[in-house]
């Protein structure tokens, strides 16, 4: 019949089983063919980079990815999913760098550039089947055989259509702007790629002394960058602000921002002086064109070489008084603000910092770079006199989000697409899209939107997309947009060319200008173009494919990090924004930081980094999956660590596991055949009807949750069904599993739980699809050959609205309240649950019919349950006030509210707040009225009752125990060992056996009075007073000494 099923959870083991079944009969790609002609759900693959290896927050991307494309195939779509390779860019080279034994852009040029770029296409390659392997072991399903590159020929002539597209529509454009720049890879990066690097530093900063020409007093300037005072040219201080002249406790006269004299100079103050003395007041306007002296002779002698006018105070509302001194100091190279002061003010421009980040030449610091020249900038001012203080402070610095150096902004000529000109169509655009969480799409990225930047697209290295513009020297400049363009404009492109540096690099076209020969541009461009462009690049679009990009566009579903709102769900939106003005995917899940316990960064440094590998090899694919899903919405931050792992997989995959084992089991020595049977509805028992009503419920409740990307909370009803029918229904149908014969009831048992275990196994396939596949495999597909080959061929469950009955899961709830309630009271009690107890009273605002009752009788070992509108003989109840919400309201009155309180009739209180919400107190005169929130309520009990109050709900257990209920728990005590017996003796679940027993005058009494009923429950023959033979043990129960023996009959 059915594949015996191992009991333990080695569930790594046999998902390697799934993993080549899937392979060896290629279920995925039938899964695609099945649906061909189907409507189409589009998912884009946000490509990785194959030459680095996967973490563990990759895994949680691949099974977020995964989940959704295989539940849409299972509601009859068609779901493409083209893995990609992100292949270009800063990671790639540096990794080239440093196998090749190369640091920066000299050595790089000095190997090579053809064998550096040869290298970097292998490079890209380093991790493809580490990459392969992972995804399969995973689970994640995507077509690996045909992936989209972005190297390929075919990928960048896309991308030069689109370029081209840009810069007809003049968006695309050469500046030269202040731009932020890694020094170390001599390269510009775009505000999405600085957003990514920031770290906290500690540095110091500077308050500098400029001496006020002609004038014996100095102004008083702050910087947070010294290495730009060699470049100073000029000061800038807030037009409307109010600014002053001072005479200062250290003998000197300096001018500043009134608001932050104290700050700056309260320091100077001793006893009897004061830090300072006012000498005049201004507003900055005032202070406009007042001449000082150049700090450093290096930035003179630049100004004087430009003829022009330099080293005076200007004014600008961007000076704030939050910091420093109120007194900016402007070095227009180094800063976008200091470059607008220096446009509106027609400054010189002296830039002594060379591409490298090294001081230049001409300045005191020849050769240092930038941030190593700060300690000697302060130092040679400190030594001239000029440093008035270097206050530390922490700050958040932009950093090369590749190489990790310090970034500085830099004035450079750049190539850039005017973002700015599209900023509203990129707003109208997000606001189409389904953010989950809405708040990411309208806070993080709208804000981003909001203040978006214009791209800055070129990049100043080698192994990229190269920039498609061709210029003269006559000034002409021509975007190519195809590889046919290229060829038809030049007379030296070969058939075969390769469109990457240097190759391209060697191909002119002729200046329809001028007719001189035109070359391209030496930039290659941001790798973020290549991954926003692959919705039309990946189908070589629009050369060919453009009925199927059509089709595909934009993407229904995509799912990544949050930092990408930076950067792919950015440059995607961006992209589609400026071609088709339309947002490139419908619907996007934003994945948190997978981080450590400790809710700590994962770090190789730090040693805290969970190997992927070596955790799919320790709990398996499914088990982290179900973390995944279940331990917090996605878009939070994922403290990941084993013990939650497997907490989740015993609790979930666990119980699943093992009631279909039970099924099986107990199949397998009835020989039950599901196929044999159908499942009739009208024949049921209450049972039945209750499990099948909660697991249409179910399927239907995950298929909306689903359906809005709702996963979290997929995982909660998916639990919670598997612990009612493991916990409940099995629980409490076990004796129609262990009836004798085949009777309808028995049978309505079997399908019941095999319908629930198949249909809920389909409804988690999406999530676990290891584990329901091997469920499917021996429930369905074993004993039905014409079933699909695998669950994930199979359609998602059809609600069988006619079987959901809503009255009869509301009252089954209600029973499983009183059962909690119950139980509670016997734990308060210290009575075991085998003990029977005589007398359960109920007090709620419901009545359970008597078969509803006789369920709470039976679970909790109660003989009777008794509803009533009155427990008030039974228990009463206290109140204390709830201070943190009592205490702001009404304060001084706290105690007098103790106090009456403390009068109070708690059942006649109690009675109050149930029907009116509240309760109503005179305190001296004053009415107090306070609500549940309000109050600590307290279970006052009665000798011999234990009660529990919840919700309005309230149970009673009479405790008090009669010699008949003692003699029928030591029963059930001794049926229970005599159970654990033969399950440690090796048993089979249906050996007959002998008992024999001796022991205390009462234990021998207790087993000659019920020894029928004990060898029923056992599977007894006999059970006879003797010396205990065969498997022997020694119990002490209630107090009383037992020696008994099991062996199998026969023996």
């Amino acid at each position: 019949m059915y594949k015996k099923v191992s009991t333990d959870m080695n569930f790594v083991g046999r998902e390697k089983e799934v993993e080549a079944f899937w392979k060896e009969h290629d279920i995925f790609q039938k899964s695609m063919e099945e649906k061909e002609g189907c409507p189409e759900y589009t998912f884009y693959d946000g490509p990785p980079t194959a030459n680095g290896k996967p973490h563990i927050g990759h895994v949680l991307t691949r099974v977020i990815k995964d989940m959704i494309p295989r539940y849409r195939t299972m509601k009859g779509y068609k779901v493409p999913r083209k893995a990609g390779w992100d292949t270009h860019g800063l990671p790639v080279e540096l990794e080239v760098e440093k196998l090749l034994g190369l640091d920066g852009k000299d050595q790089i040029e000095g190997y090579g550039l053809e064998p550096f770029i040869d290298k970097c296409k292998e490079s890209v390659w380093k991790y493809k089947g580490m990459w392969e392997d992972f995804s399969s072991t995973v689970g994640f399903w995507a077509d690996m055989e045909h992936p989209y590159v972005t190297y390929d020929n075919n990928f960048i002539e896309s991308e030069w259509w689109a370029l081209k597209q840009i810069w007809d529509k003049k968006l695309l454009y050469k500046g030269f702007k202040i731009v932020p720049y890694c020094p170390r890879c001599g390269t510009p990066l775009s505000a999405q790629e600085v957003a990514q690097g920031y770290k906290d530093v500690k540095e110091r900063s500077a308050i500098v002394r400029f001496k006020v020409k002609n004038e014996d007093a100095y102004i008083l300037a702050w910087t947070t960058t010294p290495w730009t005072l060699p470049s100073n040219l000029a000061l800038c201080v807030n037009p409307s602000e109010t600014y002053v002249k001072v005479k200062a406790a250290d003998g000197y006269v300096y001018y500043m921002a009134e608001a932050l004299l104290n700050t700056v100079l309260g320091k100077l103050a001793e006893e009897g002086t004061p830090a300072y003395e006012v000498l005049e007041t201004y507003v900055g306007k005032d202070l406009e064109y007042k001449e000082y002296e150049p700090l450093y002779q290096c930035a003179a002698d630049s100004a004087e070489k430009q003829h022009k006018k330099a080293f005076y105070v200007t004014c600008d509302n961007y000076v704030t008084l939050t910091d420093g001194t109120g007194v900016v100091h402007i070095a227009p190279a180094f800063g976008e603000d200091d470059a607008n002061v220096g446009r509106n003010y027609e400054l010189p421009f002296v830039q002594l910092v060379d591409e490298k980040g090294d001081m230049a030449a001409e300045t005191p610091f020849a050769g240092v770079f930038v941030k190593k020249a700060d300690p000697m900038v302060l130092k040679d001012l400190d030594e001239r006199g000029l440093l008035f203080d270097a206050p530390k402070f922490e700050h958040s610095y932009p950093h090369c989000w590749r190489c990790d150096t310090p970034l500085i902004y830099y004035a450079r000529e750049s190539w850039f697409i005017k973002m700015t000109a599209v900023k509203e169509d990129l707003i109208a655009n997000n606001n189409t899209i389904n953010w989950i969480p809405e708040n990411i799409g309208k806070g993080r990225f709208g804000d981003w939107l909001e203040n978006v930047q214009d791209w800055g697209i070129s990049r100043n290295r080698y192994w990229g997309t190269p920039l498609n513009i061709w210029e003269c020297e006559c000034g002409h400049m021509h975007s190519i947009g195809s590889i046919a363009e290229l060829k038809e404009m030049s007379d030296n492109c070969p058939d075969d060319i390769e469109l990457h540096r240097p190759y391209i690099d060697d191909v002119t076209i002729t200046c329809p200008e001028c007719g001189k020969q035109m070359h391209r541009v030496p930039e290659v461009i941001d790798c973020w173009f290549d991954s926003g462009s692959m919705p039309f690049a990946q189908h070589h679009y629009p050369f060919e494919n453009e009925d199927l990009f059509k089709q595909q566009f934009p993407a229904d579903f995509i799912s990544e990090a949050v930092d990408q709102t930076r950067g792919w769900f950015y440059s995607l939106l961006a992209i589609s924004t400026l071609l088709f003005n339309k947002a490139p995917y419908k619907n996007v899940i934003v994945l948190g930081h997978v981080q450590d316990e400790n809710g700590q960064k994962m770090s190789k440094s730090k040693g805290n980094a969970v190997d992927p590998f070596d955790a799919l090899e320790t709990y398996g694919a499914d088990a982290i999956r179900w973390y995944f899903y279940s331990n917090s919405a996605p878009w939070l931050p994922n403290r990941f660590h084993g013990k939650a792992v497997v907490e989740g997989q015993r609790k979930f995959m666990g119980t699943l596991w093992n009631t279909y084992a039970f099924f099986v089991l107990y199949a397998n020595i009835d020989g039950f055949d599901a196929t044999k049977y159908t499942l009739e509805y009208d024949k049921l028992g209450v049972m039945d009807k209750w499990l099948l009503s909660k697991l249409n419920t179910l399927t239907k409740t995950v298929d909306e949750h689903l359906a809005n990307y709702r996963i979290p909370e997929s995982a909660r009803a998916l639990q919670d069904f598997v612990d009612d029918m493991s916990n409940w229904y099995v629980r409490r149908s076990r004796e129609r599993f262990w009836a004798k014969g085949m009777e309808q009831d028995k049978i309505n048992a079997y399908m019941t739980l095999y319908t629930a275990l198949v249909t809920v196994s389909k409804v988690a396939a999406p999530m676990i699809p290891f584990m329901t596949e091997e469920i499917y495999q021996n429930l369905v597909k074993s004993v039905d050959a014409s079933a699909p080959e695998s669950i994930h061929l199979c359609d998602y469950p059809e609600v069988q609205n006619e079987l959901i009955d809503e009255k009869l899961e509301a009252d089954m709830d209600n029973v499983l309240k009183l059962v909690v309630m119950g139980r509670a009271c016997r734990n308060a009690s210290n009575i075991k649950n085998r003990q029977p107890i005589g007398q359960m009273f109920v007090k709620a605002g419901f009545d359970l019919p008597e078969f509803y009752q006789e369920i709470v009788a039976d679970e909790l070992n109660v003989k009777n349950v008794k509803f009533t509108d009155d427990v008030r003989d039974f228990t009463s109840y206290s109140f204390k006030p709830q201070l943190k919400t009592v205490g702001p309201k009404y304060g001084k009155m706290l105690g007098g509210i103790k106090a009456a309180l403390d009068q109070l009739d708690g059942n006649a209180a109690m009675d109050e707040i149930n029907e009116t919400g509240s309760l109503k107190l005179d305190i001296n005169g004053q009415e107090v009225t306070l609500f549940k929130e309000d109050l600590l309520i307290d279970t006052a009990q009665i000798e011999g009752y234990v009660s529990e109050n919840d919700n309005g709900i309230t149970v009673v257990l009479d405790t008090n125990l009669t010699e008949e209920l003692l003699e029928e728990g030591f029963v059930r005590e001794i049926i229970s060992k005599i159970q654990t017996m033969r399950k440690e003796a090796g048993f089979e679940v249906m050996d007959k056996i002998k008992v024999t027993y001796k022991g205390s005058e009462k234990a021998e009494a207790v087993f000659a009075a019920n020894g029928t009923q004990i060898c029923s429950e056992v599977l007894a023959v006999s059970a006879e007073k003797a010396e205990p033979a065969g498997f022997v043990k020694e119990w002490k129960i209630n107090g009383e000494a037992v020696f008994m023996g099991v062996e199998k009959e026969g023996r």
